[in-house]
């Protein structure tokens, strides 16, 4: 493999339309759907962790095995170390002192192969936790994490290591707040329940709930140039299609049973760009016309990137460009395609 990296400074970059009828998708901490204000108007908005998550658990049913981000590490590694022979009792020391070796009270990410290596490492020092060293646990983390075969979503989505900042990963993918490109106003729905044994007429429970419909820009960048540095060269192009068929997928899941959200892409401009990110603002929020907002966003998104391509010139930086939405005979499956083929040629 060449020490040199073939995609520094190189992102692809999704600019994604999608639209949802009666939802709650991301809910505030009262119940209500998240929002913000944009251009002096209050918009719908769907966080970056919730999207994210969503992404990255749908990355599963394409063939991904995830990394594990919980607090409960101590747990996972006394049940590897029991695996291995030891008692409950020494299993548990072993896995608070491993724990806390990396992590104190947070979410951490890791592998299910570090966790195995931690095991055995604990294994050779005859499960006394005293023993181990916590600069040598460091060092079987460096070695063993493998983010192309057992954890491409903590290349993809960064960890960080307070302890041991030689263990930290930088994301390669940047996910932006979903936000309306038009103002919206949520609305309350009332509802009732009746009792399927009720003697008198009436409704056993009544209450209320906050709902909007939107249609979302969201934009989101993959740092190929970090990818490759992540990964080590290995498996660039199963990660490009893992991640777009994840993003294509993936819904949050608030609501869903209640205020069904099974919306897709309607329209996106994928990019392959070297330099400097561009995220369309939609400042001024798009009015309805012809009966909805989806075409004049599809217009105004359309209209920003080639207005912001001709002033940055040479800048610009574009490789590579695709149109979804518009041909149908380009699909998702197109696009990865297309995306993977340009990896290819420049491995």
């Amino acid at each position: 493999m060449s020490t040199q990296n073939p995609f520094k400074s190189t992102r692809i970059e999704y600019h994604i339309l999608q639209s949802f009828p009666v939802t709650c998708l991301n809910r505030d901490d009262v119940g209500a759907p998240k929002s913000a204000m944009v251009g002096g108007t209050n918009r719908a908005r769907v966080s970056s962790q919730c999207w994210k998550r969503q992404v990255r658990l749908a990355m599963q049913d394409f063939g991904i095995k995830l990394g594990i981000r919980t607090k409960k590490m101590d747990s996972l590694i006394s049940n590897a170390c029991m695996a291995k022979g030891a008692t409950e009792e020494d299993a548990k020391a072993c896995g608070t002192a491993i724990a806390a070796a990396f992590s104190k009270d947070t979410l951490f990410f890791f592998s299910s192969n570090e966790a195995a290596a931690f095991a055995d490492y604990a294994e050779t020092q005859e499960f006394k936790a005293k023993d181990l060293s916590e600069k040598e646990l460091h060092k079987i983390a460096k070695k063993t994490l493998n983010p192309a075969l057992d954890g491409l979503d903590i290349a993809l989505f960064g960890r960080m290591v307070a302890q041991a900042s030689e263990l930290n990963v930088e994301a390669a993918a940047s996910f932006s707040h979903a936000l309306s490109t038009h103002k919206v106003s949520n609305e309350v729905e009332f509802f009732t329940a009746l009792d399927d044994l009720a003697e008198e007429p009436g409704s056993a429970h009544m209450g209320s709930l906050e709902f909007n419909s939107a249609t979302y820009y969201r934009y989101i960048s993959l740092d190929l140039g970090q990818l490759y540095e992540s990964l080590e060269g290995e498996g660039i192009e199963t990660a490009i299609e893992a991640f777009t068929k994840a993003l294509f997928v993936a819904v949050p899941s608030a609501r869903q049973t209640t205020q069904s959200g099974a919306s897709p892409w309607e329209f996106a401009k994928i990019y392959i760009r070297k330099g400097q990110r561009l995220q369309v603002p939609f400042e001024t929020a798009v009015r309805a016309k012809n009966g909805g907002y989806l075409q004049e966003s599809i217009d105004a998104l359309k209209e920003y990137l080639a207005k912001k391509e001709a002033l940055a010139g040479s800048l610009f930086g574009k490789e590579r460009e695709y149109t979804f939405g518009e041909d149908t005979s380009f699909s998702i499956d197109s696009l990865v395609d297309n995306l993977k083929s340009y990896a290819a040629e420049g491995l």
